[in-house]
């Protein structure tokens, strides 16, 4: 083996270690979360539930993959002044301020004030055809989507969200 393939080799094995290391960081910190913030509302009656911690790690991990690209932070990349926090959920039209409400959402999007369906152009179960990366959500799936959404509120309080963004 070359010098050069050796150190090329050896920067993937300590990039790849740096990886595990986080990874597994991140994960740990779902069995750190306390009952109190694992609980948010299951629907508009308030009823609430606790979220489990592989339902929180299922969540965080869905969110990563296929909200993120938009939604990082809790933001909305193409409209800076709706976000995912708990206020701007609450402010829409229906609610969004729970897992129920997020779940239909995720499945029929509609626009802030809920008047017209926006399924061709956001991600949804109906848009499936479009959007690839919805084909093969599940029920389950998306509760665990909407919990995570619902949990940053919980934990991160004003940095999900964050409100306007000026660029």
């Amino acid at each position: 083996m070359s010098k050069k393939n050796f150190y090329f080799n050896f920067k993937i094995a300590i990039l790849s270690i740096i990886y595990i290391i986080i990874s597994n960081a991140n994960l740990a910190s779902a069995n750190d979360l306390d009952e109190k913030s694992r609980t948010v509302l299951l629907n508009e009656n308030g009823k609430t539930i606790t979220l489990t911690t592989e339902q929180v790690k299922k969540g965080k991990r869905l969110f990563n993959s296929n909200c993120a690209q938009c939604h990082s932070g809790g933001g909305t990349k193409t409209n800076p002044n709706i976000g995912l926090d708990i206020k701007s959920l609450q402010s829409a039209t229906p609610k969004r301020d729970n897992i129920e409400a997020l779940i239909d959402y995720m499945k029929n999007p509609t626009t802030y004030d809920g008047t017209e369906s926006i399924a061709e152009i956001h991600p949804s179960i109906k848009s499936a055809d479009i959007f690839p990366k919805m084909r093969n959500m599940t029920d389950d799936d998306l509760f665990a989507i909407a919990g995570h959404i619902l949990l940053q509120s919980n934990i991160a309080s004003e940095k999900w969200g964050g409100g306007k963004v000026y660029y």
